[in-house]
């Protein structure tokens, strides 16, 4: 499906750390800044990222920017006939691209290794997402995230 797009990475970037700093979790502002891509409007993309923000409903597992990878690799590489392993390899390859990068420059994909929350016995995490003030953007570098992960999927689709 890799559309013909105009695609101008540092605006991808903006607009994806734009949703964050708004407001919606990593995942969904990673998806809500390919809009086009996915042939979705953002309100849709919310929606559907919203359950992989935090590292998956909040459990600090896989980071949501890398689920909002994944997410828009299904638009970029599409493996919708389950017969059809060749669109498959494409996809799972595209998806493990997509991460492989992300660890390069992170070090890790997994939330709450990259938040520094381990070891998990110490997490007293619960589903209530954290207040977004000041402080919650000092100390978390999600925005960060957010902005590599657009920028990793906005390179690809710009070549």
């Amino acid at each position: 499906m890799e559309k013909q797009l105009n695609i101008n990475v540092e605006e991808r970037v903006e607009r994806a750390q734009n949703f964050f700093k708004a407001g919606y979790n990593c995942a969904q502002a990673v998806v809500m800044a390919f809009d086009d891509v996915m042939g979705l409007s953002a309100e849709e993309l919310a929606r559907l990222a919203a359950p992989f923000g935090g590292g998956m409903g909040r459990m600090r597992e896989v980071c949501g920017t890398v689920s909002g990878m994944a997410f828009l690799a299904g638009a970029i590489k599409p493996s919708a006939d389950p017969s059809n392993l060749d669109e498959r390899k494409e996809n799972y390859a595209l998806v493990q691209a997509f991460a492989e990068k992300f660890r390069a420059e992170n070090g890790d994909i997994v939330c709450r290794r990259l938040l520094g929350l381990e070891p998990i016995v110490e997490r007293n995490e619960t589903a209530m997402p954290s207040e977004r003030t000041a402080e919650y953007y000092r100390k978390r570098p999600c925005s960060e995230y957010v902005g590599c992960a657009a920028r990793i999927v906005a390179e690809h689709l710009a070549k």
